[in-house]
């Protein structure tokens, strides 16, 4: 097989830098698996093993800094049948860790291969994490602060199911790194080797020093066997064939003349529980139903079940470019909660204003009712349970002569909203006598 090697771009590193052997071992890899330079994409990173992908006659993609597994990641999903390879250095390998331990989790078809050289290589010989403690380094004594990190060892922690180390040096790189493409799932070819440029300026280091040392590491031989499973895009595709498909939007049809001649604001003002946002929803379909275009806008406490409940909402026979109420034209309040989380609000409420407030509050804010178009609703008299509340203040609404919706475009809002049970309950709630 001919080699995938680009002859007008040649590895071109420091003399005795352990990166060539190892891209010419990559390249042994490739030729053995008769593989094409169309089905290749060497995803690189920053650093020295960033040079990595101009070496081959292959696809490639060059990055972010620590980031070449993400858009491997999204490669391999977007096009399955892809051999994709992953070169990393240290250096990279430490500033996206995260994304090292998701891939492993993960269990894509793809190999990551490790150029480690324990530093810093492009950059001036910084401690990396894999820098053995007692190196000499270009960033001073700030490798013996920390933990040398065995990146195999924390591969197979997180899940990785097959994982090898190697020296650059071992004359069957070239079979290893091949093994690790075949294995049907997330590989990881861990390469030690030798920064001439930086590292083995400070620190004395061989290749029979790399085999010595390594032969004292967490011992990986390729499969981790309790790390077996499922590819994961194979079984990603097997999962999502059996997925019923999302619904298609519903289209609300215009079925009534529309009552509204101008834009109106209408804010609910209510507290967790009361279902103030479905409310909020109903009305918008209700005012679609006569041709209406509507937005809704909403606010509640993070804890969900606690606080107020607030949903603004903007009906218009004209589209609509912002969704925020500033001048409400309908206030409905159904608990001092929306009264406490709506007083950005008052001010804007004019004489014009409609407001419909239930019976029994303790007003924390009796001004803004004065001299308004205030309506008291018995919502207890009338059976009104607390959370059907702002459900029933739309019927009150409806019976209101102030052009917003119509008690028929109320009814059909809810055949959208509701089924069965739920809307013979909710159909029963707007029918009451207001």
């Amino acid at each position: 097989m001919h080699s995938l090697l680009n002859k007008d771009r040649p590895p071109v590193f420091c003399p005795g830098c352990s990166h060539e052997p190892s891209i010419r071992a990559m390249d042994r890899a490739f030729c053995r698996m008769g593989l094409k330079g169309y089905e290749v994409a060497i995803i690189s990173d920053i650093g020295c093993s960033g040079l990595v992908d101009t070496f081959f006659n292959t696809h490639a993609l060059h990055g972010l800094h620590g980031r070449a597994l993400t858009y491997a990641t999204g490669l391999k999903m977007a096009q399955p049948q892809m051999t994709i390879v992953v070169t990393m250095g240290d250096g990279g390998l430490g500033i996206g860790g995260a994304h090292l331990l998701a891939a492993c989790r993960r269990n894509l078809d793809m190999t990551l291969i490790v150029f480690n050289n324990f530093n810093f290589g492009m950059t001036g010989g910084q401690s990396s994490v894999t820098t053995p403690a007692d190196a000499r380094v270009g960033s001073g004594f700030l490798n013996k602060l920390e933990l040398s990190m065995d990146v195999c060892k924390l591969a197979a922690a997180a899940g990785a199911p097959y994982v090898i180390r190697s020296s650059a040096y071992d004359q069957s790189l070239d079979e290893k790194i091949e093994a690790a493409i075949r294995y049907e799932g997330f590989s990881v070819v861990d390469i030690h080797g030798i920064c001439t440029g930086h590292y083995a300026l400070k620190n004395r280091l061989t290749p029979k020093m790399i085999d010595e040392s390594m032969a004292d590491l967490f011992p990986v031989q390729g499969p981790v066997p309790e790390n077996a499973r499922d590819e994961y895009g194979r079984h990603y595709r097997q999962m999502a064939a059996k997925q019923v498909g999302a619904p298609l939007l519903q289209k609300i049809e215009k079925e009534f003349k529309p009552l509204l001649t101008k834009r109106k604001e209408v804010l609910l003002l209510g507290s967790a529980g009361q279902r103030v946002i479905t409310a909020g929803e109903i009305l918008c379909l209700a005012a679609m139903t006569g041709g209406i275009f509507a937005t809704q806008k909403n606010e509640y406490n993070i804890t969900v079940l606690k606080g107020p409940s607030i949903s603004e909402l903007i009906l218009s026979p004209d589209p609509v470019g912002f969704t925020g109420v500033a001048k409400p034209s309908v206030v409905i309040v159904l608990d001092e909660q929306g009264i406490k989380g709506g007083k950005k609000f008052f001010s804007a409420i004019d004489e014009d204003c409609i407001i419909i407030f239930a019976k029994g509050l303790e007003l924390s804010e009796p001004a803004i009712f004065a001299g308004k178009r205030a309506f008291e609703i018995d919502f207890k008299k009338n059976g009104v349970k607390f959370h059907d509340r702002a459900l029933a203040s739309l019927s009150v609404l409806t019976r209101l002569d102030d052009g917003v919706i119509s008690q028929d475009m109320l009814k059909k809002a809810l055949t959208y909203r509701f089924k069965d049970h739920m809307l013979v309950s909710a159909m029963d709630i707007i029918g009451r006598n207001w």
